[in-house]
């Protein structure tokens, strides 16, 4: 059913939380697991570029502790960091790699923060040509 199943993440509990979801399913259906992380082109400024040590430093970590989920569960996996729009980028990733399935953590973001930006999975859900599961925060997250 599923051969390539991307799970981004931000590194945050939320996006780890999914990345357990994407692997029991990885080690399921025998799928590999793809696990990307972006670094978000809104937030450089002058003095800063984009794509900064930090930025990539966060980002090694990030997709580190997934591959280290999928590790233990004998999935094989593999890792990229890119520099874009988080929605886009993902949507992308999954068109290159024949991703057959996309497994994201969102939030619930709400009021006016909603309004104008939007959430990644929705942007996602809504672009991608792909299935994509989004996994809510766990009862006892903030």
């Amino acid at each position: 059913m599923f051969d390539h199943i991307l799970v981004p993440t931000d590194g945050s509990d939320h996006a780890v939380r999914a990345a357990d979801y994407a692997v029991d399913l990885a080690a399921t259906y025998g799928a590999a697991l793809h696990v990307l992380y972006v670094v978000d082109v809104r937030t450089g400024h002058a003095d800063a570029p984009v794509d900064d040590g930090d930025s990539r430093t966060r980002g090694e970590a990030a997709v580190g502790v997934v591959a280290d989920l999928a590790a233990d569960r004998d999935v094989p996996v593999e890792t990229e960091i890119r520099v874009g729009l988080p929605h886009e980028t993902i949507v992308d990733y999954g068109e290159e790699r024949g991703i057959d399935l996309v497994v994201m953590g969102t939030h619930g973001t709400s009021g006016l923060e909603r309004y104008l930006l939007g959430s990644v999975a929705e942007r996602v859900v809504r672009l991608s040509d792909v299935p994509v599961l989004c996994v809510p925060p766990a009862a006892d997250d903030e």
